[in-house]
């Protein structure tokens, strides 16, 4: 649960059998409106008997409701000395490199530290002000745990020209990433649908026809696996859609789940004779082993096309060696 999070607890009246739920949640919860709660239901907040539910359905009266109420937000953010690596930057546009641990805009449980306060302290009278409530110059994020890069629009302008063509997928985005066992094929494409998921509302899955389509093309670059090491492989994903967890849930779907990713992670048994100093790099790595490499588009004032790349971060870099050396 987050920091600042208020648990309320209820029981669904008898007299209410047989209505939606979320129109009995407003009446159960009078502080809030059928709106707001809906938005909760959506987000996992409300469960009835652990269960998270869905707002349209019946009631039966009688049933124990929890609800967490997030910390409100505050009204602006506040500006903080934090790094920037900044890539590039001119009058229209920043590209940075976040790296792992940071989030790009703040939220329930990240109210500082992210990329958006340090933008404000960085540059506040130059950012774009049309994108979402709260989070100036932001065009589009990557997780918290992956690193890479990431533009920043200046001006409303670049803003709406650079979503437009996030919208129209145009944009190049290549990642790296190191997953559990091998891909069969070890190159293709998955098209598919991504939901929430309706066990748990902090995560998504593949679904056959609900949701939105998600398309990511992938082929394998190097295979490691002998005696002494799992089964890993690295490989590179290129986006030609931007969903919520694509990457993570596509590779799931298939199997191989992504090297340090809690969320979505596949347990592997242990093996006796791997060795130590890279059992130690793999079973302790604190964030998902996924790196956004490539970031390619038009420039919205210039219409130069720009291709920016990033190395992979020290931690990643260092699995990899070991790898490569304990498969020679």
């Amino acid at each position: 649960m987050e920091d600042g999070t208020t648990v309320m607890n209820a029981v669904i009246p008898d007299r209410a059998r047989g209505e939606r739920l979320d129109k009995v949640l407003a009446s159960v919860f009078p502080p809030y409106s059928r709106s707001q709660l809906q938005l909760w239901i959506r987000q996992g907040r409300i469960t009835i008997h652990g269960r998270i539910p869905h707002g349209r359905e019946l009631v039966s009266g009688g049933e124990a409701v929890r609800l967490e109420v997030p910390r409100p937000e505050p009204v602006a953010w506040q500006p903080q000395d934090l790094p920037l690596e900044l890539v590039y930057e001119d009058a229209d546009i920043l590209v940075i490199d976040k790296p792992a641990g940071v989030v790009v805009h703040p939220g329930a449980g990240n109210y500082d530290q992210t990329i958006v306060n340090a933008l404000i302290h960085y540059n506040k009278d130059n950012l774009s002000t049309i994108g979402e409530k709260l989070r100036p110059g932001i065009v589009h994020r990557i997780d918290k745990d992956t690193s890479g890069l990431i533009v920043v629009a200046k001006n409303n302008e670049s803003h709406e020209n650079l979503s437009s063509q996030f919208s129209n997928h145009t944009i190049t985005r290549v990642y790296q990433l190191l997953i559990w066992g091998k891909l069969r094929p070890s190159s293709g494409k998955i098209d598919t649908f991504i939901t929430r998921s309706s066990k748990n509302r902090q995560m998504m899955e593949v679904s056959n026809s609900k949701g939105k389509r998600a398309i990511t093309n992938y082929k394998t670059l190097e295979v490691f696996e002998n005696d002494k090491t799992p089964t890993l492989s690295l490989v590179e994903c290129q986006l030609e859609t931007g969903r919520t967890h694509q990457i993570r849930v596509h590779m799931t779907y298939l199997g191989n789940s992504i090297m340090g990713d809690g969320k979505y992670k596949k347990k592997y048994k242990n093996l006796k004779n791997i060795e130590t100093n890279l059992e130690n790099l793999i079973y302790k790595l604190d964030r998902q082993f996924l790196h956004a490499k490539t970031l390619g588009f038009i420039h919205p004032k210039s219409h130069k096309e720009m291709i920016f790349t990033s190395v992979l971060p020290q931690d990643l870099e260092k699995i990899l060696k070991l790898l490569r050396n304990t498969n020679k």
